[in-house]
C-alpha cells in the first residue's frame, strides 16, 4: 500500500490509510465525506465488503480495486486496475475528482 499512497500524495492527494476491513470501515464512519476511495487487493482488507458498505452509503463515491493478481477483481468497484500502472491510478483518481494541483496555483494579481 505505501508505494500507492505515496505514488496519490505525490500528485497532492491526501491520503487515508487502513490496514484491516474493519479499520477501513470506522475510517469510512470517521470521515464519510471522501472524494474516491482507492482499495488495494490484500489478505487485510476485504474490498467486497468495503466497496458494498461504501456504495451502501454513497452510490456517488467512486471506488476504485488495485490488485497484483491476474484476474483480480472486487465486484462492487467501480474500477479494477492493475496495481503496478501509478499513471493509470493518478490519471483515473484524476479524471473523478479534479487535479489538486490546480488548486495549489495562486491566482494571477
Amino acid at each position: 500500500m505505501s508505494v500507492r499512497k505515496l505514488v496519490l500524495e505525490s500528485a497532492k492527494f491526501n491520503v487515508l490509510t487502513a490496514h484491516s476491513t474493519r479499520e477501513a470501515l470506522d475510517m469510512f464512519h470517521m470521515f464519510p465525506k471522501i472524494s474516491a476511495a482507492v482499495l488495494v487487493g490484500d489478505d487485510g482488507v476485504d474490498c467486497n465488503a468495503v466497496a458494498e458498505h461504501i456504495k451502501a452509503s454513497d452510490t456517488k463515491i467512486p471506488v476504485v480495486f488495485l490488485t497484483a493478481r491476474i484476474g483480480g477483481h472486487c465486484r462492487d468497484a467501480d474500477y479494477n486496475l492493475p496495481s503496478g500502472e501509478p499513471e493509470t491510478l493518478v490519471d483515473l483518481v484524476r479524471s473523478l475528482i479534479g487535479d489538486p494541483r490546480a488548486q495549489d496555483t495562486p491566482s494571477p494579481s
